[in-house]
């Protein structure tokens, strides 16, 4: 009975034990977890050039439609589709024979037309001195006059029929207009061409320079003509093609030509800019886009775009200060600069910004800070967009 007792007084006493041990765990202050970790940098102030990128096509400096002029069977094509042709090459020849035969018809009547009228004018000479002695009589002077007017007129239309004819057999030989690339043949030798229309047998366009078309809205219209009318120096104020693998025109830009209206259907005023294409690289109908610098802007604020959260069109930036407090900042931002967004109002030169680590911070928060690897925000300070790459 004893045993028991002491058992259980032992057993009493590991209770309590365990008990004051659990409350003064409990009781301990538990550690404080290490503070979020971000990645920030400081706003940059410094000069930077404002490019505005226009998605555009080419089109040749001229585009002429060659058609056939006259009827007739295309007897040949006389030209490598696709390749470069010389002013004056003879492209196509049309069956000359028909025109041949015309042309021969033509100087016939005019040779008729020719006699008659000698005949007119031998009937009045020889009818003049005679009325004047009433020998014939008044009217049949007028009517040896009326005549030799007539036969005058003949051979006059006979002659422009004989021209007409002349330069029509002409035509049979279709010629290149200008130096340019010439496309493909939309007719085979040996099909009737010209039969009650001109038909189109292809095209040949000037390329070199090239003009590469753009749809401007009302407002990049009036910045682009204010920046056109500054007296810019340098390449600064060169307009650069970029093509469809990413490469740049070798040659920059200028202004050619404004359209006299906006479209009323797209709201766009249509801009044509002028490139040298001395390799003839660029062909009509492929797309880019032209970059053109339309503004300085100094002293600008620069943060990356990644710093930067939108919300229902409102911009935020999360602003560290000194004390490594987070405090989130609304911001009014300017035009994005390669992968910089400047910022109007909000910052000032120097702040830091969180750049990663934005979905891990709130206002208020306490973080530490790592600074973002330089230069992998450079943004260049004047050049034209091949200078800045280079820079």
């Amino acid at each position: 009975m004893r045993f028991e007792c002491d058992r259980g007084l032992i057993l009493s006493t590991l209770i309590v034990a365990i008990s004051l041990a659990a409350a003064c765990e409990k009781a301990a202050p538990a550690a404080a977890p290490p503070p979020t970790e971000v990645v920030v940098t400081p706003v940059v102030q410094k000069d930077v050039p404002v490019y505005l990128e226009l998605v555009g096509q080419t089109v040749g400096f001229q585009d002429v439609e060659i058609r056939a002029r006259v009827e007739g069977v295309l007897e040949s094509m006389n030209f490598q589709e696709g390749s470069f042709v010389p002013k004056g090459t003879v492209l196509y020849k049309i069956d000359r024979k028909p025109l041949e035969a015309q042309v021969a018809a033509d100087k016939a009547d005019q040779a008729t037309a020719e006699a008659r009228l000698a005949k007119a004018n031998n009937d009045v000479k020889r009818y003049t001195p005679l009325a004047a002695k009433q020998a014939v009589s008044q009217q049949e002077l007028d009517n040896a006059m009326a005549a030799q007017d007539a036969a005058k007129s003949e051979v006059e239309a006979a002659k422009a029929a004989v021209e007409k004819s002349t330069l029509d057999l002409g035509y049979t030989d279709v010629v290149a207009p200008i130096d340019g690339l010439i496309g493909t043949t939309l007719v085979k030798p040996g099909n009737l061409v010209g039969r009650g229309e001109n038909t189109l047998l292809t095209t040949i366009s000037q390329i070199n320079p090239v003009l590469f078309r753009v749809g401007v809205t009302e407002a990049d219209y009036l910045r682009i003509v204010r920046r056109n009318q500054q007296k810019a120096s340098g390449r600064a104020s060169g307009i650069e093609l970029t093509l469809a693998d990413g490469t740049v025109h070798s040659q920059t830009g200028t202004i050619s030509t404004v359209d006299r209206a906006v479209d009323p259907a797209t709201g766009t005023l249509g801009v044509q800019f002028l490139f040298a294409n001395p390799n003839q690289l660029l062909r009509p109908g492929q797309f880019g886009r032209a970059k053109i610098l339309i503004d300085m802007k100094r002293a600008a604020l620069l943060v990356p775009q990644r710093a930067v959260q939108e919300t229902q069109s409102l911009y935020s930036v999360a602003v560290v200060g000194p004390d490594k407090m987070v405090g989130f900042r609304n911001v009014t931002v300017g035009p994005k600069v390669d992968t910089q967004w400047v910022i109007e109002k909000g910052l000032q030169p120097g702040e830091q910004v969180v750049v990663e680590g934005l979905q891990r911070v709130q206002d208020g928060m306490q973080v530490a800070t790592r600074d973002m690897p330089a230069a992998t925000d450079a943004v260049p300070t004047s050049g034209t967009p091949a200078d800045a790459k280079a820079k």
